[in-house]
Formats: C-alpha cells, structure tokens, sequence
C-alpha cells in the first residue's frame, strides 16, 4: 500500500509516495548515492515535436542493460508522462537518469512557473494544460497519477512562481537473464 502525504511549508507544497516495502524510498530520493550510469537531457518547453525523445532514449538504455520488457514499461510510461508535463507546463528544464544495479531514478527539474497546488494537480482529470496542449492531445490531466501509478516511490515540490522538482524511480524487479533484485 502507498503512503501519500502532502505538506505545505513557506508555499512549498510537496506531494510523497512511498509503498511500505520500499524501505529506503524517502533515503533514496533525498540522498541518492553515486549512479553507475547517468543520462541527462534538456527538454524544451512547447517543442511537441522532441517530446518523448528522453523517455524513448532511457527506455532503449535500459533495454540495452537487460531490463524485464514489464519492467520498461513503467519506467516508459513514467517518463514519459513526466516529460511532456515539462514540456506542456513549463519555461523547460532537464531530465536526469540515475542507472543503478537495482532502478533507476528519475529527476525532472523545470524553469517555472511552478504548480499552484500539487494535491490537486495529483488528482486524476485535474489539468491545467493551455489550448496548445490539448489540440496536441494533451491535457486530460492523467500525467501525474500515471507517474505515480508506475513508479516505486515518487517525490514532487513546487513553489508557485519557481521551479518544480520531481523524483520518482522504478525498481528492477527482474532482468531478463533471470537474476532478481530482491529488496
């Protein structure tokens, strides 16, 4: 079961989801140690056309280092969301892959403007996508539960006005060789 909570400090509003069995979740994400592989990516804002490149390029990465094909799925679909969410929402920002033996973690980090209200923003068909956005297909407002739906642990602050930093990571329940990563 996912433990959520929410808090507001100084109008920095943050939103955890951690499951009991990830024991070192909040650790990891707060004080990640040195990954084995690093992929880092600038992502523009409004440039529909680029959007996905990250995801498509750590999906293949990942592939590539013997990932389970379920496994990639969600970390897909996780970047994925997270990406077009900078692209959609913000001035840009960069999107950083930390490959260990046992996940990956991901870190979004935008220009601004920042989300008003991060529980609302958490909840599903909540969006705030311009007209741009939808005509593109955007916007139903599933970007933030889908990341949470397909990561082990997520970590989201934003502060109206500044940045968003979002970390989630996946863990790799199996490789495909058959060697399993217990916990």
């Amino acid at each position: 079961m996912k433990v959520c909570e929410a808090a507001v400090s100084n109008s920095l509003h943050e939103h955890w989801a951690v499951p009991d069995e990830v024991k070192d979740g909040r650790e990891f994400i707060l004080n990640p140690p040195e990954p084995e592989l690093v992929l880092d990516y600038e992502i523009e804002s409004r440039n529909y056309a680029k959007a996905g490149k990250a995801s498509s390029d750590i999906k293949l990465t990942l592939k590539q280092l013997g990932v389970d094909p379920s496994v990639l799925r969600k970390i897909a679909i996780a970047c994925y969301e997270a990406e077009i969410n900078v692209v959609a929402h913000s001035k840009g920002g960069k999107m950083h892959a930390n490959i260990y033996d046992d996940r990956v973690l991901v870190i979004l980090e935008d220009e601004g403007p920042g989300i008003e209200d991060v529980e609302k923003a958490m909840l599903p068909g909540f969006s705030t996508a311009d007209e741009l956005a939808r005509e593109m297909g955007f916007g139903a407002g599933l970007g933030l539960p889908n990341i949470k739906k397909n990561c082990d642990a997520m970590h989201i602050s934003s502060r109206l006005g500044y940045k968003t930093r979002l970390n989630f990571f996946v863990l790799f329940d199996k490789l495909i060789n058959g060697n399993t990563n217990e916990q």
